[in-house]
């Protein structure tokens, strides 16, 4: 069993433990937790490749001195030319394309979130120059690191779809064929980009040198993205969701993401009564819960801008209490939904003075559209694929849109004064792998790393499966699993410790008692990764 780590000073989680490490050694200079969670970020972007990047998005909930937290939403939209008539005439009629060019429709917001966190950084007096905070991911690009077997895995599993893309091969089977684990594996270009980056500012990603540059080879390449798409684009300070609970009040990010989803699944299994963790009760609520708030995020979410409910009227106590009393205690509701899927990565920062960060970043699919842009060396995300071609949809393709997120960060503020940013990757998993980690350490007492490490569920898609049962981790009890199907439940058994589930994380600041100053921090062993503090 690992245990719960514990620090004073500063901790920072991360799904790979190179990533972690970044973030640690900025704190040990002295660096806040955003200057180290732009760190572990852009460590992260170049060790996880398969997960994330500078050709991706990011979202942030930012909390000081134990205050609601703050949201950054860096989420870029659809291109100006991104419409059905352009998918048409390119002889898609139905769907977007998910890989090659015209998946790449979305501006990259990755670089605008570390921006703004640094904004908010510098009026917290933080100080380190952004090269310092680049360093370790420039010396990973240029000198290397092993080849992480999910790397390995993803890129052996998606070379069919991906090996004709512009610049995938070149850079992902430099030699013809996939990289071995443990190998050392070097991304030169996003080294150079990194250090660019330094050098003019995170500002010139969208509005200078190096946007120009990804802007022509966008184009060059077929995608509907031009500069002024680059250009337009900024990350926003948003208002956070938050959620009362019995103990506390959790916090999500408002749309484009499914934030919605996983403050109303907390909200609802609050209202169960369930009075212990791991059996059919337990599970069996967070899954009804689950099926609940999905069919409202699939009603309503999508870019605010084209919404017409507020998704706050959605997490009042009398809207949760009609929910709840549709749940059925014994039975399972028939199911699928219409389901999504994404690869993304979750990352935790608590500083010495208190501040936390609860940050997830993404290129949507493995490898995003697979397009790597020749000059920069970057990835491109595919995020823009969830949008529909249909108008009727509720995330129709419109140019300027953004589009629907599963990706969003959680953070929780309990009663007794605790602080607890966590999160995972993973999908339609993410909202239920949150509910897991917080009922099992807040409302049923487990320690933090055995709340991250217990067998999990996922109900719905991820990881490019095509399945939406309800697939079980094998540690579970098989008189759980058998309580399940006699229910209702269409259940699938998958192996003990499953990535599927994803990676997990999450860290607990202690602010009063006899622990006050004492930071918690759990890693997923499903993953790479670690709880790095000191």
């Amino acid at each position: 069993m690992i245990e719960t780590t514990h620090a004073t000073r500063g901790m920072v989680v991360a799904p790979h433990h190179l990533a972690a490490e970044a973030g640690l050694s900025v704190l040990r200079d002295g660096g806040n937790a955003l200057e180290a969670m732009v760190a572990a970020a852009a460590t992260i972007a170049v060790v996880y490749p398969h997960m994330n990047g500078l050709g991706g998005d990011n979202f942030w909930l930012v909390s000081e001195g134990g205050r609601p937290p703050v949201g950054i939403d860096a989420c870029g939209a659809a291109a100006g030319l991104a419409t059905r008539d352009f998918y048409a005439e390119r002889g898609h009629k139905t769907s977007i394309p998910s890989r090659g060019p015209l998946a790449a429709l979305t501006a990259a917001g990755a670089v605008s979130g570390w921006q703004a966190a640094l904004e908010l950084s510098a009026r917290w007096g933080g100080r380190l120059p952004l090269s310092r905070l680049l360093a370790d991911a420039v010396h990973y690009a240029r000198e290397g690191f092993p080849a992480s077997g999910t790397q390995v895995k993803n890129n052996i599993g998606k070379r069919a779809e991906l090996e004709h893309v512009p610049g995938f091969a070149q850079t992902f089977m430099p030699d013809g064929r996939h990289p071995e684990i443990g190998a050392l594996f070097r991304l030169p270009k996003v080294a150079a980009t990194l250090e660019h980056l330094a050098r003019t500012g995170l500002d010139d990603f969208y509005r200078g040198e190096l946007a120009r540059s990804n802007a022509a080879d966008l184009e060059a390449t077929g995608s509907p993205l031009r500069l002024a798409d680059l250009e337009r684009h900024r990350a926003l300070v948003v208002e956070p969701l938050g959620v009362r609970l019995q103990h506390g009040t959790a916090y999500g990010m408002p749309p484009p993401t499914q934030g919605l989803a996983s403050m109303m699944i907390l909200g609802l299994f609050d209202r169960l009564g369930v009075t212990a963790a791991e059996g059919f009760d337990y599970v069996h609520g967070l899954v009804e819960a689950t099926k609940q708030s999905f069919m409202v995020r699939d009603a309503h979410v999508t870019d605010p801008a084209h919404m017409t409910v507020d998704p706050r009227n959605y997490l009042t106590a009398e809207a949760l209490d009609k929910l709840a009393g549709a749940i059925d205690r014994r039975t399972a509701l028939p199911w699928p939904q219409p389901v999504k899927r994404g690869d993304t990565v979750w990352l935790g920062a608590i500083d010495g003075e208190g501040r936390a960060v609860s940050f997830i970043q993404s290129v949507y699919w493995e490898f995003g559209s697979g397009v790597v842009l020749p000059g920069s060396g970057i990835t491109w995300q595919n995020r823009g694929t969830s949008f529909a071609l249909d108008p009727a949809r509720q995330n129709a393709l419109l140019p300027h849109r953004r589009p629907f997120h599963t990706i969003q960060p959680a953070m929780a503020l309990l009663d007794d004064g605790r602080v607890m940013p966590y999160g995972t990757m993973g999908g339609e998993g993410q909202p239920q792998t949150q509910a897991a980690v917080y009922t099992r350490h807040v409302v049923f007492g487990q320690s933090l790393q055995a709340a991250v490490s217990a067998p999990r569920w996922l109900l719905g898609r991820t990881w490019g499966s095509e399945a939406t049962n309800l697939r079980i981790e094998s540690r579970f009890d098989p008189a759980v699993v058998e309580a399940l199907r006699k229910a209702g439940h269409d259940v699938e058994m998958v192996g003990a410790f499953d990535e599927v589930m994803g990676h997990a994380g999450a860290l607990v600041l202690h602010r009063s008692g006899a622990a006050a100053g004492v930071i918690e921090g759990a890693s997923d062993p499903r993953s790479d990764g670690r709880a790095a503090g000191f």
